[in-house]
């Protein structure tokens, strides 16, 4: 404890998370105020970041406001019935996270923490929340999920910059026309598992919102104005008591996914025919038949109909692939308008990028691509691209020009060399995905200009990494995966990735494990399965309690008895911990 708290004394963030906590340390509250022997206090700053999350705390004191510089606060799952009115004092608090606790009542104080920007109170037991957030005038992702709440404050409405609100599992019977209409920027309302009894009139002024999930509540309809709603790509309305679809759901021209299942509708509209959706759930309604419009969305991967009294189909047609459904449907239109279409490639590519459009993401997985199709340029700032399980070979120079790409997936193709030149371009990436490829080598330097990475896998490219593979050029990396990759010894450029959190080595030919795993202190998974371990350094239970799982399974290990193994990670460590000489 005393080597974190020195720790957070410079970096000014504190994380006591998963330390089975009854009560915050005093010392946490005084800001470090003493310093300890031989540090120096000239290089101590204020904390601004205190997780004491999975604890079992059940107050905070009001000496919180000793901390005037926080600006995240997380103390989620714990034992909490109440926030202290100091909360309120921390003016340059950005992020609270209070879920999984029992509170039972927001302090009115916390509106005066007008600098939050995120607050999620879920899974507590409230019934109400405090018109005092409404002062929070930045507040743009608020989740209140799993509580008891009947009704939102309407001075929430002055929360004009609200992106994302979940309030799924409360008890609200209305969504207020005002809130709505003043929520403008919205981009996800998750309102699900409520007693909601209509969709407010003004939820057309949400031109912004891509995902809309209202299941599970007591909707009668939709209103007309939903064609407002111009960027939405996922509308789920399952389990409600809607009898019948407006015709302007038609205009919905981004939406891929429509979901209304358990509802009472007796028809689907044609007008809702000229959507290019890719998921359809009419399942559990009462529809005897289906326009044979429906047979000219191509698009169309998943069309659900099991539960309904269909007399027009036969019920191999129903419970059989979608495809083949629709060609039957398309059988049925008058000769004029039977269009001979069916699901292409091109149509799937020009559905997908469509969608990335609004949710910057955009997935070509499993399309037999051996080229990058050239509309996927078109599709604006992508931060996500997924070209997994295709036949790709090298990749276009034009992907260099995306340079908001945050996650680039190329996982089951046929690249064989590494691709540098795009790389280079790609400094904002956070994840790479690169397995199951036949790469030849990457080079050694092959890392130097994707810094930023957080998440990197070679797996199933054998013999692929150089002999001293330059890891610690990705400081920031916190998985790394290198199955099967006909390793014999760990590389030891790992030991120096500090916020490393899984590390996967199985399916190697390992011999052992350096005694230098030790310092790997972020680590919480690491695989060591099916390779040729023998004996493991009493020194890697030290890493316990943050590392959660230790696979060891495939190895001939001989110092650890079957008994111990058997017991699971925590005995294990614990076992290697006990090994370790006292000297």
């Amino acid at each position: 404890m005393d080597r974190i708290l020195k720790a957070a004394r410079t970096s000014g963030s504190l994380n006591l998370s998963n330390r089975s906590l009854r009560d915050v340390p005093n010392e946490v509250y005084k800001n470090f105020d003493e310093a300890g022997e031989g540090d120096k206090w000239w290089e101590a700053v204020d904390l601004q970041k205190l997780i004491l999350a999975h604890n079992n705390i059940e107050k905070l004191k009001e000496d919180l406001r000793n901390l005037p510089l926080l600006t995240v606060l997380n103390v989620s799952h714990n034992k909490l019935s109440e926030l202290p009115a100091a909360i309120g004092e921390l003016h340059m608090l950005k992020s609270l996270d209070v879920s999984f606790n029992s509170i039972m009542k927001i302090p009115d104080e916390i509106g005066s923490a007008t600098a939050l920007v995120k607050f999620d109170c879920s899974s507590n037991q409230l019934k109400e929340l405090p018109s005092s957030l409404g002062r929070c005038l930045n507040l743009s992702d608020f989740k209140a999920s799993n509580n008891c709440i009947t009704s939102l404050p309407e001075d929430l409405a002055d929360c004009s910059k609200m992106s994302k609100l979940d309030v799924e599992g409360n008890k609200l019977t209305v969504l207020s026309n005002n809130l709505i209409a003043s929520w403008t920027m919205l981009t996800e309302l998750i309102a699900s598992k409520n007693l909601l009894n209509g969709m407010p009139e003004t939820i057309g002024s949400l031109s912004h919102l891509i995902r809309l999930d209202l299941h599970q509540n007591r909707i009668l309809s939709i209103p007309s104005s939903i064609s407002g709603c111009c960027s939405l790509a996922e509308f789920y309305m399952g389990n409600n008591a809607l009898s019948a679809l407006p015709a302007e759901l038609g205009k919905l021209s981004k939406l891929g996914t429509l979901d209304l299942h358990s509802n009472q509708l007796k028809e689907y509209c044609v007008e809702a025919c000229q959507l290019r959706l890719s998921v359809l759930d009419l399942s559990n309604n009462s529809l005897s038949g289906l326009p044979p419009e429906i047979g000219k969305m191509t698009t169309l991967r998943k069309l659900l109909l099991t539960g309904n009294p269909l007399r027009t189909l036969r019920s191999s047609l129903v419970n059989g692939p979608t495809p083949a459904l629709l060609k039957y449907l398309r059988s049925r239109l008058p000769e004029n308008e039977d269009s001979e279409a069916s699901t292409t490639k091109e149509d799937l590519i020009t559905m997908a990028t469509r969608l990335s459009v609004t949710s910057k993401e955009l997935s070509l997985e499993g399309m037999n691509l051996s080229a990058i199709p050239s509309e996927i340029w078109e599709a604006g700032e992508i931060t996500k691209l997924d070209l997994s399980r295709n036949s790709i070979q090298e990749l276009p120079p034009e992907l260099s020009s995306c340079a908001s790409l945050q996650t680039l997936i190329l996982s089951r193709n046929k690249i064989k060399d590494w691709p540098d030149a795009i790389l280079t371009s790609l400094s904002s990436l956070s994840c790479l995905k690169l397995d199951n490829n036949p790469l030849r080598q990457v080079p050694s330097d092959g890392f130097k200009d994707i810094p930023m990475l957080q998440i990197l896998d070679l797996s199933y490219n054998i013999a692929s990494l150089p002999e001293n593979p330059p890891f610690s050029s990705l400081p920031h990396l916190q998985e790394l995966y290198l199955r099967r990759m006909q390793l014999r010894e760990a590389p030891t450029d790992i030991l120096r990735l500090q916020q490393l959190q899984i590390l996967d080595l199985s399916q190697n030919s390992l011999q052992s494990i350096p005694e230098g795993f030790k310092n790997l202190t972020s680590l919480t998974e690491l695989d060591l399965s099916d390779n040729n371990i023998s004996a493991l350094p009493p020194e890697l239970g030290l890493l316990e309690p943050s590392l959660q799982a230790l696979r060891l399974d495939g190895n001939p290990l001989r110092s650890i008895r079957r008994t111990i193994l058997d017991r699971g990670t925590k005995a294990v460590l614990k076992y290697l911990k006990d090994k370790i000489p006292e000297n």
